[in-house]
């Protein structure tokens, strides 16, 4: 089997190709079998405030496309411009695997992979800032 398989809890919210589906009391399995259709569960959603961080605000742009409120291609050359200066920070080999997957789901248009990898980034980003302002 393949396409994208969701696990989603009772009343878990999805957002399927701009349009929010809520699930009903019991756990659900559901398999997404269109390789093009742009999915974001709406807890991991990041609410524009939430758009602070380098990180952030990268994976901000990738939701925004997956909500069907950016155009791809707009986003496209955003999305890389902020994985390349992502790259300029986060050095280590299994942060730069991340960024490079990021890049290949980007320039391949797989939205939904892009944003997978990059929020692989967010604990990373949250202790590199913690170091840098002393706590």
């Amino acid at each position: 089997m393949s396409g994208l398989v969701l696990k989603l809890g009772p009343r878990e919210r999805i957002m399927i190709n701009g349009v929010v589906m809520e699930n009903g009391d019991r756990r659900t399995r559901i398999n997404i079998m269109t390789p093009d259709a742009n999915v974001l569960r709406l807890r991991d959603a990041i609410h524009p405030n939430e758009a602070n961080t380098p990180v952030k605000r990268v994976c901000y742009i990738a939701q925004l496309v997956l909500a069907g409120e950016a155009d791809p291609e707009d986003a496209r050359p955003q999305l890389l411009n902020g994985i390349e200066q992502l790259s300029q920070v986060f050095l280590d080999q299994d942060s730069r695997d991340h960024l490079v997957a990021a890049t290949d789901s980007v320039i391949e248009g797989r939205f939904y992979q892009a944003l997978k990898a990059l929020r692989c980034l967010l604990p990373r980003e949250t202790r590199l800032m913690a170091v840098a302002s002393g706590q």
